[in-house]
């Protein structure tokens, strides 16, 4: 497995310190991530996503979905099951899981919902006025010529 240093980025770059953290981090990863459960992400709006997650076999109240450092994170853990039944084929498969994504800067859970043995989890990008593009007004350059003249008197 090859390995990269990102170590030049930190000296070339200022407040991007996430971006190389988040690129080590999936360099890093091993190749075998658990495809369990599957799940798709899509984009429902310009700036609104959802994550679906193929949950079969499982309720609402064994799944959680939390927020915390920056990752969404989805779990679920089967409760104890009755000893009364007898399986002749068991395909569905009940295991345990934990999901985790990262999610980018302004990102939100609005909402999960749980249907038809899918999760569907919500998410809305809110970037704030101060990050917002915003059209500089350019002035003559009389008007600047002025200004400088009175900054020189003073």
């Amino acid at each position: 497995m090859r390995t990269y240093d990102f170590s030049p980025l930190y000296r070339a770059t200022v407040g991007f310190d996430r971006i190389a953290d988040l690129m080590d981090r999936a360099l890093s990863a091993d190749g075998a991530q658990p495809g369990y459960p599957p799940y798709n992400i899509e984009k429902t709006d310009e700036n609104a996503y959802r994550i679906t997650i193929a949950v079969a076999g499982f309720s609402a109240d064994e799944l959680t979905v939390e927020v915390k450092e920056g990752a969404l994170l989805v779990s679920a853990r089967k409760a104890a099951e009755d000893e009364g039944r007898s399986y002749l084929h068991r395909g569905i498969a009940t295991r345990a899981f934990e999901r985790r994504f990262a999610l980018a800067d302004h990102v939100k859970v609005t909402g999960a919902t749980h249907a038809d043995g899918m999760l569907h989890v919500d998410l809305v990008r809110e970037v704030p006025e101060a990050l917002k593009p915003r059209r500089i007004e350019i002035a003559r350059g009389d008007a600047l010529e002025g200004r400088a003249v009175e900054t020189l008197g003073a």
